[in-house]
């Protein structure tokens, strides 16, 4: 396993961060990390590559303990911090070759980086010049830098703008291709686009940890829109087939929740026909990872 982690606890204090959560992550694989603010996503992420240590548990990474080998987990991963820590009075070129220095990697590595992160063009330029998505790409440069085979990112891409955005979530899906990725987001469009699976932490607990596609296509609810020509009852309604829920939203639109694999919206059209209806409109509602993130996080 790229990252294993064991029963890990972490608390500030009276408050804990982390209630003995367990996981483990293949090479490969890019997951994503979510939760609310607050949740326990950046201690864990400390934990990992070796910034603070945990309570009780364990955790290795590229098969190194995080307590026991240190160097040699920080040798293994790459990381973006949150916020990301550059000295900006330095120009980009040369402060890779000094964090080159600092790995003992070879100075062709940096045109490597560079190219990787699409920063040729500007690494003639002072960093605090640069805006700030190519300073996130120089952070992003940086962890690369030692050819680490996990990259482990905290919110990447917090303060893009949209093209920004799609510009480095192309980075790391290339980076993605032959390393292992552990990546803290709060956009959930950027989930969707670049992640393998999804682990939802909430309250220092893991309450969801599945591959994407099975988190947003394996619930069987669906959830129907249908607009009426007339009003109707609501006792008429709750008779249509594996009907879990429904709300009239207003006049004679009405939101239907069934508990089905099927496509229920025949079924609708059918209810509608038999009792002297016609629909105006009937559109399927499908779920996103926002709603399900949402969903999973207000239960917990």
């Amino acid at each position: 396993m790229s990252i294993e982690v064991v029963n890990i606890s972490k608390s500030y204090g009276a408050q804990k961060a982390l209630d003995a959560i367990s996981f483990s992550v293949k090479k490969g694989e890019i997951v994503g990390f979510l939760g609310p603010n607050g949740a326990g996503k950046s201690t864990l992420m400390k934990i990992l590559t070796t910034y603070i240590n945990a309570d009780k548990g364990s955790a290795t990474v590229n098969g190194f303990d995080v307590n026991s080998n240190q160097k040699s987990v920080q040798l293994s991963v790459g990381y973006l911090p949150e916020h990301n820590p550059l000295y900006l009075d330095l120009y980009v070129r040369e402060y890779l070759a000094f964090n080159a220095d600092v790995y003992k990697v070879a100075k062709s590595r940096i045109n490597e980086v560079l190219e990787l992160t699409g920063l040729l063009s500007e690494s003639h330029k002072k960093i605090g010049q640069l805006s700030k998505g190519y300073r996130q790409r120089v952070g992003l440069a940086n962890a690369l830098l030692h050819n680490p085979d996990v990259l482990i990112l905290d919110e990447p891409t917090t303060g893009l703008d949209p093209n920004q955005l799609v510009e480095i979530r192309n980075v790391i899906k290339n980076v993605g291709n032959d390393k292992t990725v552990f990546l803290s987001t709060h956009i959930m469009q950027e989930v969707e686009a670049i992640c393998d699976r999804v682990i939802i932490i909430n309250n220092g607990k893991i309450v969801t940890d599945k591959k994407l596609d099975k988190l947003i296509s394996g619930d069987k609810e669906q959830v129907i829109e249908v607009e009426f020509d007339f009003k109707i009852e609501e006792q008429a309604i709750a008779k249509i087939t594996n009907l879990k829920s429904y709300k009239n939203t207003h006049d004679m639109v009405w939101e239907l929740t069934f508990l089905s694999d099927k496509d229920m919206r025949p079924a609708v059209f059918d209810f509608a026909h038999d009792n002297g209806l016609k629909t105006l409109q009937l559109n399927q509602k499908n779920k996103n990872l926002e709603t399900i993130f949402r969903e999973i996080t207000f239960k917990e």
